[in-house]
């Protein structure tokens, strides 16, 4: 269960990406989605490669790991995914934008379940259900 901070600290992070995203992308003085996305993730880059320095950990054997094109269509996934997000944020409101976005929990629960074999209960099936239902519910204006 050792997951289980890194997951709270991951929501407590995340969760203020949508709001911090808005007010830096609208408003009479506003940076372009695009810009505040290559600010925000070469941030990323620069910590990731500082913790992976502080590690120790090498990365050139993972260029062409067998696993590594999975990592690179991910990478794309991760691309386009984020610069739409900061986009919708640039131009909808955060109550929307990012329940809809965070509909992403619930899609990969069920593509885990269809293409890697993880088990589908009725208590899974209901949380799907209950998350499509919450973002109904709070999306429509």
């Amino acid at each position: 269960m050792n997951y289980l901070p890194w997951a709270i600290l991951a929501l407590a992070a995340y969760s203020l990406v949508a709001p911090l995203m808005s007010v830096a992308t609208t408003g009479q003085v506003k940076v372009p989605s695009d810009v505040a996305a290559l600010f925000a993730n070469s941030i990323l880059v620069v910590v990731t490669v500082g913790v992976i320095a502080y590690t120790d950990q090498g990365i050139a054997g993972y260029l062409t790991h067998p696993k590594s094109p999975y990592i690179y269509a991910a990478g794309v996934c991760l691309a386009v995914g984020i610069l739409a997000y900061y986009r919708a944020l640039a131009l909808g409101p955060v109550s929307v934008v990012a329940p809809i976005f965070g509909m992403f929990l619930a899609v990969s629960s069920l593509i885990g379940v269809a293409f890697l074999h993880e088990s589908l209960t009725a208590r899974k099936l209901l949380g799907i259900a209950f998350a499509v239902l919450a973002v109904y519910l709070v999306s429509v204006e």
